[in-house]
Order: C-alpha cells, then sequence, then structure tokens
C-alpha cells in the first residue's frame, strides 16, 4: 500500500450550468483519455490483478481507517496492490474535476451523493447495477441508501455508488455546562436559542454555541433554517421555484445569524468543521451542530460522560424537520484500466466487516444491513438516536437537489462568501436568500430543459 495526502489546490471557477454539464462538457470528455486510469474515456476490465489507486473524499480525517480496511484487503488480495490517496474533502470535488479535464483520475474513489451528479454528467463513472446484481452485496445493502445515491445520479436511474454510510444532522451539547447553569436538554429550538444566552460568557471567553462560516456552511444553515421555519420541501407544489427565500426561512435565517459574536466565538466567520470541532472539544462551548462524523473526536476530547449527541431541535408541536445529509459511497472510474480489480476492491470495502469498521470509526450508519446490526451502534448514542429519528416517524426530511449538477458550486464557492457578509452584517438575510433562490431557480429550469 502506498500512502500519500493531496493538500490544497486551486479554487473552484464559475459554476458550470446544468446544460453545459449535460451537453457540452460530455462530448468534451468523452474523447479524454491516458494512461494508468486517467481521462474520462472508457477503460477496461484488466487482469484483476496489479495496481488500483484509490481516492479518499475525506483524507486526514477518514486516513488511519481506509489504511487499516486497504491493509485487509491486500491481505486477502495478495496480488492487488492499492495506492491510497488521501484529500481533503474540500479540496475533492475540484481535484476530480480537474482530472476529468486533464486526466489522471483514479481507479476508485469516494463519491457521495452531493458530487454524484456533477461526476456522472462528465461521463466519468461507471454503471455499477450489473456487478451489483452478481456480486456478494446484492440484497445487503440498505435499500434506502442505494436508491438515494439512484436518485443523486442525475435522472438516467443508473447506480454510480456503492453506499458505504450515511450521516445526520446532530445536536452536540455540554451535559456537565447544561446542569451548572440548570438548562434543560436543548430538543427544542426555543431551548436551544435559551441555552446560546445563558451560556454565553464573552468576558471568561465561554460562548454558548459555534456557528459555522468557513467551508461547508451553506448546508448547516440550511438545516437551521428549515429546521426553525417547518417548511418541509425545497420546492414549491410546481416543482421549479425553491423554497429558500420563503418569509418563514428568512425569518429563521435572521435570528440564526444574529447568533454570531453575540454568543459565538469571533473566530467562527472561517471556521470549516474541522476547526468548529476542534474549537468546540478544546474549550468552553456549549452547544455544536455537525453530524455523527465527529462524535468519536469528542469522546477523545472530552469523554463520553460530559456530553451528548442528539437529534436537531423540533419546532412548534413537535415537529422535526431536518435537510438531508448526503450518503457517502464508493464509484468506480471509466477509465480505470483495472476494473475486475477496482471492483473487487469496493465490494470487499463495502462488505459488512469493513464497513462496521469502518462506521464504528466514522460514528455513521453502516450501508451494509448486516453492519448495521454490530453491537457498536447500540453503544454509541448519537448514532442510534439518529437511525431512531429517521425511521421513527418523528422526523421529516428535506430533500436537497443533489441531482443538479450545480448544486455543489452554488452550495459552496458561490455562496459561502456571501454567508459570511449575512454573519458580519454586510448583506442581509433576505438578499442573500434572494441570490441564492435565483440561482437555484434557474439550474433547476436548465435541468428540466435537458431531461424534457
Amino acid at each position: 500500500m502506498k500512502i500519500s495526502i493531496l493538500g490544497n489546490s486551486t479554487g473552484r471557477g464559475r459554476r458550470t450550468s446544468a446544460a453545459v454539464a449535460l451537453g457540452a462538457v460530455l462530448a468534451l470528455t468523452a474523447t479524454a483519455c491516458g494512461d494508468g486510469g486517467s481521462g474520462a474515456g472508457d477503460g477496461g476490465e484488466g487482469s484483476g490483478k496489479g495496481e488500483i489507486i484509490f481516492w479518499d473524499n475525506n483524507g486526514g480525517v477518514r486516513t488511519d481507517i481506509w489504511k487499516e480496511i486497504i491493509a485487509d484487503f491486500e491481505k486477502a488480495n495478495p496480488d492487488i496492490d492499492v495506492q491510497y490517496v488521501g484529500i481533503a474533502s474540500t479540496e475533492y470535488q475540484s481535484k476530480v474535476d480537474t482530472a476529468i479535464q486533464g486526466g489522471g483520475l483514479p481507479d476508485v474513489g469516494g463519491v457521495g451523493a452531493a458530487m454524484l451528479a456533477g461526476f456522472a454528467a462528465q461521463g466519468a463513472l461507471d454503471p455499477l447495477d450489473d456487478r451489483l446484481d452478481g456480486s456478494s452485496l446484492n440484497g445487503k445493502l440498505n435499500k434506502d441508501m442505494v436508491e438515494s445515491l439512484r436518485a443523486a445520479g442525475g435522472g438516467d436511474d443508473k447506480l454510480y455508488s456503492v453506499p458505504t454510510s450515511a450521516n445526520n444532522g446532530v445536536l452536540y451539547y455540554r451535559t456537565d455546562l447544561f446542569e451548572k447553569a440548570g438548562l434543560e436538554e436543548p430538543t427544542t429550538w426555543d431551548r436551544f436559542f435559551e441555552a446560546a444566552q445563558k451560556l454565553t460568557d464573552k468576558g471568561a471567553n465561554k460562548f454558548g454555541y459555534t456557528i459555522r462560516g468557513g467551508a461547508g456552511s451553506i448546508a448547516q444553515a440550511l438545516d437551521a433554517m428549515y429546521g426553525q421555519s417547518g417548511i418541509t420541501s425545497f420546492w414549491d407544489s410546481t416543482g421549479k421555484k425553491t423554497t429558500v427565500d420563503d418569509p418563514k426561512n428568512v425569518k429563521a435565517l435572521e435570528e440564526y445569524a444574529a447568533l454570531f459574536k453575540k454568543v459565538t466565538p469571533a473566530a467562527d466567520l472561517n471556521n470549516d468543521f474541522t476547526k468548529m470541532v476542534a474549537q468546540w472539544d478544546s474549550g468552553e462551548i456549549g452547544m455544536l451542530n455537525h453530524n455523527l462524523g465527529s462524535y468519536q473526536d469528542h469522546v477523545k476530547a472530552l469523554g463520553a460522560d460530559t456530553f451528548r449527541g442528539i437529534p436537531q431541535p423540533t419546532g412548534p408541536g413537535g415537529k422535526r424537520v431536518q435537510v438531508s445529509n448526503p450518503v457517502d459511497g464508493l464509484g468506480l472510474f471509466k477509465s480505470s484500466k483495472n476494473k475486475e480489480a477496482a471492483w473487487k476492491f469496493i465490494e470487499f470495502a463495502a462488505s459488512a466487516q469493513s464497513n462496521s469498521k469502518f462506521n464504528e470509526s466514522a460514528g455513521q450508519v453502516p450501508a451494509h444491513l448486516d453492519a448495521a446490526k454490530a453491537e457498536w451502534i447500540a453503544k454509541a448514542e448519537p448514532t442510534k438516536l439518529a437511525a431512531d429519528a429517521l425511521t421513527d416517524g418523528s422526523t421529516t426530511i428535506v430533500q436537497l437537489p443533489y441531482y443538479l449538477p450545480d448544486w455543489n458550486t452554488i452550495s459552496k464557492a458561490e455562496n459561502e462568501p456571501n454567508f459570511q457578509k449575512v454573519l458580519l452584517g454586510d448583506m442581509s438575510a433576505k438578499d442573500f436568500l434572494d441570490g441564492l433562490a435565483g440561482q437555484l431557480n434557474e439550474a433547476q429550469a436548465e435541468w428540466d430543459e435537458q431531461m424534457g
């Protein structure tokens, strides 16, 4: 096994429209090719032996567990060598997009729902339905996760990624600080805002909440926004106009953004999830919104007895609304010249034993049905509570439009800087959401036109 970690990449350019993604880009990338699994052209099955390259879409965070799974795989398959490349989650899309255009794609890579449509639209991924049907994974994967990835693939009803895990939004809170302040568990938004205020003592460098203002901020803001407003669909009844700029959502975002610097550290403006999590783990901050993936970090830093991770707060009437968290998975790049060996790795990584091992480390919900029965899940309270919330009827999920090739760029590169302006008071929540809605409505119209 060879290990490599890739660091900073160049920023993404302007958004490529859905029309381009489904038209000209397909024509352009269909001819891309190269040696050793590069470009987006067709590769081949290969010998089923030799070297394959695997790109981890959460390098650094998941490197250790992937190294362990790769070592297990190479022991079981001594004639296959896996070259591991860890890429930070914030850099992954641009790395893949660059490789699609210029060559150098891996054989296998992490392909979650949020990025799947863009990669598939450029013809970079191999459909996996036939391989899955003929494998030991057939009938053993969570159907909802499979269908989530199928739906995110761009509308052709093909499966381009084998699910490995599902994440879920979690509200982590310091039970010791809540008990000391005489506060009730923040199970409702009213209690959340009350606790954020009461746990803040700026003079003592104590804050009630940490807000995500850096990379990945939009999804967290949308989660808080829809959770408070109670709106249960991302699109209106026509399916052509988004609800993000609904007056109820505008009011909710105003209240959420007003927390910045009043009950949060000023450093939150530029914090991505790693900095935000590290800050919460090392300081005296009452609450943190993240997902199941950071649970083990909190246990290591704080101990399991000083915090809890619970589902997102409920609104009036006890209704919980949250935005969808993308299912993660593994994709087979079309340009691979050793697809047989690459599929063996995907099949092994998604097997019950490996899938359980991976998700125990990540603190996420396994995709393999047998892995989902593992004993560790009952001991990992946030994972158990999240799974219960998603299946007991208490939660309504607002499905984000991962199928739009433009979604990832709109929700990241084009609007994260604007959200920072909202936090700083340089842009109103209404102007921000009106702009976001305009981009989304345009992308949806282009998508509808392309799909006929």
